[in-house]
């Protein structure tokens, strides 16, 4: 079996253009399942039934798995073994029945814009870490891209005059503008500070850390809740948090779902509806909690 989730896994990079994060997910998913199903004297993919799998389900959630924990090993088991049909290493597909438990939906969290101005204040910009992470921040704000993205970005990869970054994905570039703000930080950051931080290592990275190597995601990690827990947020602030509060940010100031979609690098609309879902949501509590004969 171990051979055929390494058949998987190469599968989804070079066919599906899958992300990094979703191939650990998959692989993570899928081994631990095959030790599972060792420990039951299952080791071939031609033994596995539809038994097995609801068995190891029922385990996962007699270890109290949450819901969307289970949904998310299901999902990877019915791509693991369509795979393997399509493939004509099985004859019938275990997982084709499988379904996921119901999910309680839950809205991310975000900051408000208030909340997020407090962070964007807390930096010391009179240090070069300050001024650095003012601008990570502010351009992290700006754009809605991915933690990933931001810490991978290079100097090239930003256009100052134009007022956009390139994100660079397998498929296509995604093309982000930014505000004044965001322009600002940059510019302070490129003209004061970046040079000192990058030293001798002649880094192309656009931001670094205290020895100019490229930033880590758990350094950036620290960093945000380091100015949160500053700012006095009570909130459980993640580098995703600012992603989720810049699409409600401009869906509540009346930005259109199809832009938001483009900047945000959604394949799926319906992914980004989940902001204008939220909207909806506030204004029933706003309802509820004003009118007087709510």
């Amino acid at each position: 079996m171990e051979g055929n989730i390494r058949g998987f896994i190469s599968y989804l990079s070079e066919k599906r253009d899958a992300s990094y994060n979703t191939k650990i997910s998959y692989e993570r998913d899928l081994k631990k399942l095959k030790e599972y199903l060792e420990k039951q004297g299952i080791t071939n993919v031609q033994d596995v039934s539809e038994t097995s799998l609801n068995s190891y389900i029922l385990y996962l959630e007699k270890e109290g798995k949450a819901a969307s924990t289970v949904s998310r090993y299901i999902a990877s088991f019915k791509g693991f073994f369509e795979y393997c049909l399509r493939r004509g290493i099985i004859a019938e597909d275990p997982a084709d029945r499988l379904r996921p438990p119901k999910v309680e939906k839950k809205f991310p969290q975000i900051l408000t814009i208030s909340e997020t101005q407090k962070l964007m204040e807390e930096p010391d910009v009179q240090s070069d870490k300050g001024i650095r992470d003012r601008a990570m921040l502010e351009l992290l704000y700006a754009t809605g891209i991915r933690v990933s993205e931001l810490i991978s970005l290079k100097t090239e990869d930003m256009n100052l005059a134009m007022e956009y970054v390139v994100c660079h994905e397998k498929s296509k570039d995604r093309i982000i503008p930014f505000g004044t703000a965001a322009k600002d930080a940059l510019i302070v950051y490129l003209d004061k500070t970046r040079d000192n931080m990058v030293g001798e290592s002649e880094s192309e990275y656009l931001f670094v850390n205290c020895s100019g190597k490229p930033m880590s995601r758990q350094g950036f990690w620290k960093l945000i809740k380091y100015y949160a827990d500053k700012a006095g947020i009570e909130k459980e602030i993640t580098p995703h948090t600012f992603r989720h509060s810049f699409a409600a940010h401009l869906l509540e100031n009346g930005a259109d779902v199809q832009s938001v979609q483009k900047m945000m690098g959604h394949a799926d609309i319906s992914t980004t509806q989940m902001y204008v879902e939220m909207q909806a949501g506030n204004v029933r509590d706003v309802y509820k909690k004003f009118h007087p004969r709510s």
